[in-house]
């Protein structure tokens, strides 16, 4: 993928910086919007290939106009709707949908240069979907939407490939969907499902009632007992993630050492889980190599560029009580139960971390 990602990357940090000054649609237009399409290898000040203000007569209705055009020999093959960076896409579909039918196009974009929702007419066609098949969002990339991305580039793209896998795509999402909602509150159905497999007695409502919190909490330990894995996998295949104690940490454990009376400062392999997943957590927004850790006697620090003036978060491993600080201006404190509780922060995580790059 040469360096797709990594120029993707640089987008996501690019705007993360200049949201809060990108006011009008406009701006969002040609600050964040266009040069997206030029990551994908698109001309787009040729107006042979990608083409602003399409028109797009919807019936009686003449010289509605879509954002962009991608074209190819002179026809539309992607529409691009583009609104506001400060506004939500709940609202834009529909006039997406009337221009979609009007045209040629087999795919249409409806973005606010954040979120990017792709549709096509896997259901009807020349009728656009009312939900789309691939969504992302830029603040958000994962390894999967990347290689989805990939097709759209103009060296790559081609209708027919991404509608082979566009059906693919919707059912996979719908399917995450069901999952995590079940995730946070199993239906009946689900129940029954789970016990007809574990319980043989009859399914009453008092039954999967008294069930209901079992399963959920299962759910939960499967996906902990999976994270836990995959760690100890990587632990055991790779040193990349775990760096060498930094020179400042090893003077400090080396001055303790001095005091014969002082306990020694003890990295724990639950600490170095706890500084894996939030290294795997703000992957997105910036480059894993600057973040590292200092471990002292009251907490473990996982920080940025080595400074300690640029901690995300502390961890509190070492008493009976395991607590995570995050380095907000009120420096909040949440207590966990275990070192896979860290996940349910990312928010916050990446809020402070946005803060230092």
């Amino acid at each position: 993928m040469d360096n797709f990602p990594e120029l993707l990357q640089s987008l996501s940090k690019r705007v993360i910086k200049l949201r809060e000054s990108i006011l009008t649609e406009e701006a969002t237009k040609t600050s964040v919007v266009m040069p997206f399409f030029q990551l994908l290898g698109y001309d787009v000040f040729n107006p042979e290939e990608f083409l602003p203000e399409y028109i797009a007569d919807v019936g009686i209705k003449k010289g509605e106009k879509v954002d962009y055009a991608i074209l190819e020999d002179g026809k539309p093959i992607i529409l691009i709707e583009a609104k506001s960076i400060q506004e939500q896409l709940t609202k834009h579909d529909s006039q997406l949908f009337r221009y979609f039918g009007t045209t040629d196009a087999k795919f249409a974009i409806l973005t606010n240069g954040i979120v990017y929702k792709f549709y096509t007419d896997l259901e009807q066609q020349n009728k656009m979907d009312t939900a789309p098949f691939f969504e992302f969002n830029l603040f958000d990339l994962r390894e999967n939407q990347v290689a989805e991305l990939y097709k759209f580039r103009k060296e790559n793209f081609s209708v027919q490939s991404i509608l082979n896998t566009a059906s693919e795509l919707k059912y996979t999402k719908e399917i995450k969907q069901y999952l995590t909602q079940q995730w946070e509150n199993p239906s009946e159905e689900f129940m029954v499902m789970i016990l007809n497999n574990v319980y043989a007695g009859k399914k009453t409502k008092q039954v999967i009632e008294r069930f209901h919190g079992l399963v959920k909490d299962s759910l939960k330990q499967y996906v902990n007992d999976l994270l836990n894995d995959r760690l100890k996998a990587a632990f055991a295949n790779t040193n990349a993630e775990i760096p060498a104690i930094p020179e400042s940490t090893k003077e400090v454990a080396a001055t303790v050492d001095q005091d014969k009376n002082s306990p020694e400062i003890e990295t724990t392999q639950e600490e170095i889980e706890g500084y894996v997943i939030v290294k795997y957590l703000v992957k997105g927004i910036i480059n894993a190599d600057r973040v590292g850790y200092r471990d002292n006697l009251s907490y473990f620090n996982i920080l940025i560029d080595n400074s300690i003036r640029k901690w995300i978060c502390r961890l509190g491993f070492n008493g009976n009580t395991k607590w995570l600080q995050f380095n907000d201006d009120e420096k909040t404190t949440v207590n966990i139960e275990s070192v896979n509780d860290i996940d349910k922060y990312q928010a916050k995580i990446l809020e402070v971390t946005k803060k230092f790059i």
